[in-house]
């Protein structure tokens, strides 16, 4: 007898043991078993290498194999097998830390910070007797700043760089850009990328001033500082200059207090012809869709910032004097889906 329908319940036990994954994860990045695994290897010589006890070392490379970040090769002697490991290519990428692409310092904050977020569920839903109690604790402009230096930037240079790129190549107007603005850079990775993809133009990267100097720090490494100019201040209250062929925002609406406001001194920063590309996340109809965005997002919702429904965004750059918005879904950007806007 076969049974074709899973249990009611899967979806929430598979909850269960989704936390023992992403624990063995982050228990191989934090021991460099993905540095000692960029060449097959059994688990007596990784157990070795690293100081580990190889009986069970074996069943967590197991399971890394199941979650398709390592490779399992048998060797066969007679009728006996012998099991080794390779790290997978993604793996090799992303969680090697000598790979340039490498992003497990990020992932695992990623973990941590939700982890602690959940925690605190249930002091973010009571009601506070006293009024004049502080809400819970949100990161400050400096914390931005460190996780931007510390933690962003491998993100942004493993994967938003690189998304950012394959968006705006579609643009048939990219080769007349010259001046450019990535609007809440962070630490100014995508700016640097699309410098380089556009040797012509000149570009300006804004956020709050602690994080815009690390923005300016990676731009003097990249040795870009004569064509990319760094300016910090609040989107609500600063100038974020004008005459703006292309300008890049990304996960920046979601915090500021006036959206229509915002939107409308985004257009005005553009030149004629001008483009803007939003790249933010909303909520879909469908449960199944809007499952990813919701766990993301639901720190930055519960501290009283805003993620909107599907379409809405797209609504308030028409009623803020766009004439065009097209929008498609990309999933190429960290952890959940987002809405990509080309808005003219």
């Amino acid at each position: 007898m076969q049974f074709q329908h899973p249990h009611p319940l899967q979806p929430c036990w598979d909850l269960a043991l989704a936390s023992v994954q992403a624990d063995a994860l982050a228990t191989a990045l934090n021991v460099g078993l993905f540095d000692v695994l960029t060449e097959q290897s059994g688990a007596p010589e990784i157990a070795a290498r690293l100081g580990l006890d190889p009986d069970k070392l074996e069943h967590i490379l197991e399971l890394l194999w199941s979650m398709d970040l390592l490779e399992l090769i048998q060797i066969h002697a007679g009728t006996a097998s012998t099991p080794r490991y390779c790290a997978s290519s993604g793996a090799k990428r992303y969680f090697a830390k000598h790979s340039p692409d490498y992003c497990g310092d990020a992932w695992a904050f990623r973990l941590r910070s939700l982890r602690e977020f959940g925690a605190q569920l249930s002091d973010h839903l009571q009601l506070r007797a006293n009024k004049e109690e502080p809400p819970p604790s949100v990161p400050t402009d400096q914390c931005w700043a460190t996780l931007a230096r510390t933690k962003i930037v491998q993100e942004q240079a493993a994967v938003t760089a690189g998304a950012a790129l394959a968006i705006v190549d579609r643009l048939p107007e990219l080769k007349r850009v010259r001046h450019f603005l990535d609007l809440g850079c962070g630490p100014g990775m995508v700016a640097i990328a699309l410098a380089h993809a556009l040797p012509e133009s000149h570009g300006t990267v804004f956020d709050l001033p602690p994080t815009a100097a690390v923005a300016r720090q990676n731009i003097e490494a990249a040795q870009l500082g004569a064509r990319l100019s760094v300016l910090g201040g609040d989107l609500t209250r600063d100038d974020i200059g004008h005459g703006y062929d292309l300008i890049w925002c990304a996960s920046v609406l979601h915090f500021v207090p006036d959206l229509a406001q915002t939107l409308r001194k985004i257009r005005a920063a553009l030149a004629p012809g001008g483009l803007l590309i939003s790249i933010h996340a909303e909520i879909p109809p469908l449960a199944p869709q809007a499952a990813t965005v919701l766990a993301y997002y639901l720190p930055l919702l519960m501290r009283g910032h805003h993620v909107g429904r599907q379409g809405e965004l797209a609504g308030a750059l028409l009623a803020a004097g766009f004439d065009h918005v097209g929008t498609f879904e990309s999933d190429l950007f960290p952890l959940a889906p987002v809405q990509v806007q080309v808005c003219r």
